[in-house]
């Protein structure tokens, strides 16, 4: 491989106007992205972008990658396509709460339960931003907007709880305005071999401004923003006076005072089984009040990419090397007789 230590951010910029309203939190993004694709040893022409529809979904202009503009909601079965026949590539989706749970919401659970070696960042801004102002799957109950007048009915999707149902390999969740921490879930969605999905809370200051207020303003972050780390007992507060607890009932919030420490769930995303995962997901529902931010599942399981190298190698020692003329011309097929 080429050593990229020359690699820079701007190597990773392209010449395209980036064109997302002044103060969308997609800039942030971006720029999270550019910067560890600069910090990695691999070329340029090994990333792929695969989006969908949406404002995120203009992402591949603005990578100096490889990239594909797909269609709605389709982006992780055609990234399915990409990372299958070119196991050497590095393929990220990049989606929408629109684009990736409405119309494209079977082709994302498939490729997590498949584990199909795709990082999928989903750009969750719980509103349909392109379109202008939509409410989405994501949306809270009650939300007003141009297809809700009277707020909406429907129940949201909590994507994590999403992709750990479908038992994707990794799960995350960060912010898009702390670029610190984005970056290390890049990393560590990155270095997982398999299914990725990473939620990034992203604000549209322009049709749902201030959506995730409690996670981001000065005066409630501290108290809401519940940073889980692997091995350490998850606490939060100013103070780190508050912690989370579980039990057969599933996941609570308590202060430690009353518990003590040592009844503190100590945070384990290696954890074969994804069900305290699921719990501390349900702690919130969407960025309101105490909300879990970082690995919620890092497991080692294998790619579907891999399990279909070893078929194919496993058939070719068998069977010998394919006839395609000889399948296509097999049992099964028949004449159309002309008229």
């Amino acid at each position: 491989m080429t050593d990229t230590a020359r690699y820079e951010r701007s190597d990773f910029q392209t010449d395209q106007e980036v064109r997302w309203c002044p103060g969308c939190g997609d800039y942030t993004i971006l720029a999270s992205v550019q910067t560890y694709l600069a910090s990695l040893d691999i070329d340029r022409e090994k990333h792929v972008f695969v989006s969908g529809i949406g404002c995120s979904s203009r992402f591949p202009y603005y990578m100096n990658t490889y990239g594909m503009h797909t269609v709605h909601g389709r982006a992780p079965a055609i990234a399915t396509g990409v990372a299958t026949a070119n196991p050497d590539l590095t393929v990220w989706v990049i989606t929408g709460d629109g684009d990736g749970l409405s119309i494209g919401g079977n082709h994302l659970i498939h490729a997590l339960r498949r584990n199909v070696n795709l990082n999928i960042i989903l750009f969750n801004n719980q509103i349909y931003g392109l379109t202008k102002g939509q409410y989405s799957p994501t949306s809270e109950v009650g939300k007003t907007t141009k297809t809700s007048p009277m707020g909406t009915i429907d129940r949201p999707f909590n994507p994590v709880s999403l992709a750990l149902g479908a038992e994707a390999s990794f799960v995350a969740r960060s912010l898009d305005m702390d670029r610190d921490h984005t970056i290390a879930m890049l990393k560590a969605m990155h270095e997982n071999e398999g299914a990725g999905l990473l939620e990034i809370y992203q604000n549209c200051n322009v049709f749902n401004d201030k959506a995730f207020a409690d996670l981001t303003d000065k005066g409630t972050r501290d108290q809401n923003r519940i940073w889980m780390e692997p091995g350490k007992p998850i606490t939060f507060g100013k103070d780190n006076e508050y912690g989370v607890q579980l039990d057969s009932a599933g996941a609570r919030v308590v202060e430690v005072a009353d518990v003590g420490l040592h009844n503190i769930h100590v945070h384990n995303p290696a954890a074969t089984n994804p069900a305290a995962a699921f719990a501390l997901s349900r702690i919130s529902h969407g960025p309101y009040g105490p909300t879990p931010l970082g690995i919620f599942r890092d497991v080692e399981a294998q790619s579907y990419g891999r399990a279909l190298e070893q078929q194919i190698a496993a058939a070719q020692q068998t069977r010998g090397p394919g006839d395609l003329e000889k399948l296509v011309r097999s049992r099964g097929t028949w004449m159309v007789p002309s008229a």
